[in-house]
């Protein structure tokens, strides 16, 4: 029989390594090719692994809520494929995260049989364990080894963990003081003999009482699920990377409504999609963006990078109540036909919990509608690396002054707010300001003679 290796599927570009949820499978169990082995989670999206092949579960190699390395090996299944004449099965290592895949990364459900090979440089000089995805970090930022001897570890037996690397590599461009902990030295090993003479010797260790915090009052202790912790680290880290400013202004969007009254119907029975504000927000918002590049860029230290390509978020809500950020990729090369089903199937997905890892990697700018939920304005937080995000609020009838060549006049108007949130690192208060006048100028100006 041959053994199939079923490896950690790469999930995005930006995707280093992924949560292991619940494993639909045991070792024993039969699987169909695609069938679901099991869930794991990134950061935001929830994902399942199918079969690479039909056979009998032979290996599970990690548990639930073991954190895996794209590319690793995850489990083995055993096949009815015989072996090549002549030649006998090998022994099988068990993979851990000091194994690193040499092969190009596949996309999901790629069939794949992948042999790992030991990575000689995951222990550094003074015997601490470094993860293929750290050893990755620090190449890319130019920690040195002898820098990554003297990072304090969060993780298990004092292991230097993908947030500790992170952590140390803003605080050293920050400018900010390290606290480094002394080199782990490696000691020769103590005989069994020795080992136990040793504790013999020592007195009984003093339990230590448990710490535990109490809260007074009538209370509720919630534990945060894995999606609002990971919510509220990128929350956090946002406001600490980025100069959060806030800049806010109105517009008249009469025109854009009644334009939109007028052909949801006939839009509908055409195209078989719904037509919402959103797309006509986002193609407000491309159109600026093509005037006022800079909005559309991230920060790398010192280096402005402008994107040139126009990928848009749009926050959505899923059914935990969580937020999301789906990406429609190269918006600026879809019609509003093309924007109106991007942005109906990404919402759909999110409400149905279908999206895709990719799905919410490579956004360049985001648009989040808090009007949905009854706000009038917000002050919404960066979603990094971007730079700047723009909130839509809710659509009020107001009567306000009308400008004519026969005077003023006062009429009921479909008046929103809209506020944007920049990064004033490399976004100053003019430039912010005046491309968010001219995303309300686009929707005041909308032509109520449009054909659909």
């Amino acid at each position: 029989m041959a053994v199939v290796d079923l490896v950690m599927p790469k999930l995005g570009e930006s995707i280093m390594e992924a949560t292991v949820l619940k494993w639909h499978k045991q070792p024993g169990d039969p699987v169909k090719l695609d069938e679901t082995v099991l869930e794991i989670a990134t950061d935001k999206v929830d994902s399942e692994v199918p079969s690479t092949a039909e056979g009998v579960i032979d290996e599970i190699l990690f548990n639930v809520n073991d954190v895996v390395p794209i590319g690793t090996v995850i489990a083995r299944i055993r096949t009815g494929a015989a072996e090549p004449a002549g030649t006998s099965p090998k022994p099988q290592q068990p993979a851990t995260t000091q194994q690193a895949v040499q092969q190009p990364a596949r996309p999901v459900g790629e069939q794949a049989v992948v042999h790992t090979t030991p990575v000689n440089t995951v222990n550094g000089n003074a015997g601490r364990f470094y993860s293929p995805l750290v050893l990755t970090i620090a190449a890319g930022e130019g920690v040195s080894m002898s820098e990554l001897e003297k990072i304090p570890g969060t993780g298990n037996e004092g292991r230097v963990t993908k947030k500790d690397i992170l952590q140390y590599v803003d605080a050293k461009k920050a400018g900010k003081p390290i606290e480094y902990i002394q080199p782990v030295t490696t000691q020769p090993k103590a005989t069994q003999a020795e080992v136990i003479r040793t504790q013999e010797s020592k007195p009984a260790a003093t339990p230590q009482p448990t710490q535990i915090t109490t809260y007074s009052g009538n209370v509720e202790i919630i534990e945060m699920d894995r999606m609002r912790k990971a919510i509220a680290h990128h929350m956090t880290n946002s406001v600490q990377t980025s100069a959060h400013v806030t800049s806010f202004t109105e517009a008249d969007v009469t025109n854009l409504v009644l334009w939109r009254e007028k052909v949801k119907k006939e839009f509908e029975k055409r195209e078989g999609e719904k037509l919402t504000f959103t797309p006509l927000f986002i193609e407000a918002v491309i159109r600026c963006i093509k005037k006022y590049p800079w909005l559309n860029s991230s920060v790398d230290g010192d280096k402005i990078i402008l994107k040139k390509d126009i990928n848009i978020g749009m926050a959505a809500a899923l059914p935990s109540g969580n937020l999301i950020v789906p990406v429609i990729k190269n918006a600026d090369q879809l019609n509003l036909v093309g924007l109106t089903k991007q942005v109906n199937t990404l919402a759909n997905n999110a409400r149905n919990a279908k999206l895709k890892p990719d799905d919410t990697q490579g956004g360049t700018f985001t648009l989040t509608n808090v009007g949905t939920f009854g706000s009038l304005m917000g002050t919404p937080i960066i979603n990094q690396p971007q730079v700047a995000i723009l909130a839509v609020g809710a659509i009020k009838k107001r009567p306000v002054v009308i400008e004519t060549e026969q005077g003023d006049s006062i009429a009921i108007r479909h008046m929103m707010y809209l506020s944007m949130s920049y990064d004033h690192r490399i976004i100053d208060g003019a430039l912010g300001s005046t491309f968010l006048n001219a995303v309300a100028k686009e929707l005041e100006h909308f032509n109520p003679e449009r054909e659909i």
